[in-house]
């Protein structure tokens, strides 16, 4: 009888082991089949070169970016330029660029389901098309000039990513040999829009505006001296020149150093942290499965010179340009934006929808009153220091930063806002590394961007 009962025993802990590791297959499999389906070694969908052999790509009005030829060989737009500015979205042929479809939706664009796996009769896999516009790349990456950085855009309403450029970058085509040390593809491989973070300069007061405002009761009545040096703690603040006397509108329109250094001491290193935090700015988002890079605001032991330092955008700062664009759509759409994303639809060979793509909100990122108020300094930035004619027909919010990196390096030159337009729900960020002046550089580059995205051009 003992025996029996041992062997009942053994038998049901067998059972019970054998139902427990049917149920993690089941769960791993569900979570991550089609990245068991899509891997490299899977000759059914890859070929020789390990390039991906089906699947094609397209942007958001049906152009072709990259497709298999008849032997499985991977095909690109036939403008160079286009190549190039699609390319962190598109991916190359040999799988270097982490966030390219190619690598990202192999999945998706092999034709995976839980059904039948990767299998479909025709073998051609499905159509993905990216939420991208390959004219707006093509003139945000000429925009740039040959200059390292990244631009983004995108609809705070819906989420989708009309704009996403990384430079440096090649051709998919060409793909260079890239020798240690060579500076033209320093982090050639990286997509700085969401894989990079970087000194936000003075979009970074965009925070510390929103805190002071809500802490701050008479921050409207005030009126602030600018000299070109204030003394904040232990050290100065300094601007490139002097003020003189202004209101809060006049320092932000200013970005005045010394007026957001002070206002950070004032408010502390722990509020400050919390609205960075609340903006979102040192989270990461999933952007169709991508992760973005998080930020970060460190001021842990920091002097008081060294918080009005944060307070402006430097020191420890580090922003990520893709959440920073979301900060941006928050503002606009009064304290909650769409989460990004870059994938449109999928459709299978026969044209059925392979996919379910939803919008997804952000939780609320500045209280809705705030957010208003914000706006509206914005758009005095854009009246009084940047010039609404460069922007014809928009209703634009705009800050620049210009984020000293040190190094004997330029600085980088940063322009962040959003637009008003009831029919242009957009949201954009630009970041020229070693730019210089943000208003002058990076703003440059988003009038053009935003003016083909509004006017047409």
């Amino acid at each position: 009888m003992r025996k029996i009962e041992k062997r009942a025993v053994v038998c049901l802990f067998l059972v019970a082991a054998m139902l427990l590791g049917l149920g993690i297959y089941v769960i791993q499999y569900l979570r991550f089949g089609g990245k068991w389906a899509s891997f490299a070694a899977n000759r059914h969908l890859y070929n020789s070169q390990g390039q991906l052999a089906v699947g094609r790509i397209l942007d958001r009005d049906g152009d072709l970016l990259s497709w298999p030829d008849e032997n499985g060989n991977r095909c690109y737009y036939d403008n160079a330029t286009v190549r190039k500015a699609t390319l962190h979205a598109v991916g190359d042929a040999q799988g270097k660029i982490g966030t390219g479809a190619l690598v990202a939706f192999a999945d998706q664009l092999s034709g995976y389901n839980l059904i039948t796996g990767a299998y479909s009769l025709t073998g051609t896999g499905n159509d993905l098309y990216l939420t991208l516009d390959a004219r707006l790349n093509y003139i945000a990456y000429e925009a740039l000039g040959g200059k390292k950085g990244a631009v983004g855009v995108y609809n705070y309403e819906t989420g989708e990513i009309l704009c996403m450029v990384s430079s440096p970058t090649y051709d998919p085509l060409d793909p260079p040999v890239i020798e240690d040390g060579d500076e033209r593809y320093d982090g050639v491989y990286l997509n700085r829009f969401l894989s990079g973070t970087f000194v936000p300069g003075s979009i970074f007061k965009t925070i510390t505006l929103t805190a002071a405002i809500e802490n701050l009761p008479d921050l409207f009545s005030r009126t602030f001296t600018c000299t070109g040096s204030t003394q904040v703690g232990d050290g100065v603040i300094t601007c490139p020149h002097a003020h003189g006397e202004m209101d809060i509108y006049g320092a932000f329109a200013n970005s005045c150093n010394g007026v957001f250094g002070q206002l950070a001491v004032e408010l502390g290193g722990e509020t400050l942290s919390s609205y960075v935090e609340k903006a979102g700015l040192t989270s990461r988002y999933n952007v169709s499965g991508l992760k973005s890079a998080a930020g970060s605001f460190d001021v842990t032991g920091a002097t008081e010179n060294d918080l009005g330092w944060a307070g402006v955008g430097q020191g420890n700062d580090l922003v990520n340009p893709c959440a920073m664009m979301v900060w941006m759509g928050a503002v606009a759409n009064g304290g909650k934006a769409a989460v990004p994303r870059i994938i449109l639809k999928t459709e299978s060979s026969s044209g059925l929808p392979a996919s379910l793509q939803l919008t997804h909100r952000t939780d609320t990122l500045i209280d809705s009153t705030t957010a208003s108020t914000l706006a509206q300094m914005m758009a005095n930035n854009v009246a009084e220091t940047y010039g609404a004619s460069r922007f014809p027909n928009m209703d634009i919010c705009a800050k620049s930063g210009t984020g000293e990196v040190g190094g004997g390096k330029a600085p980088n030159a940063w322009f962040a806002g959003f637009l008003r337009n009831e029919d242009a729900p957009y949201a954009f960020i630009v970041l020229v590394e070693e730019g210089g002046s943000g208003a002058d550089v990076a703003g440059t580059v988003a009038a053009k961007v935003l003016d083909a995205l509004v006017n047409g051009y």
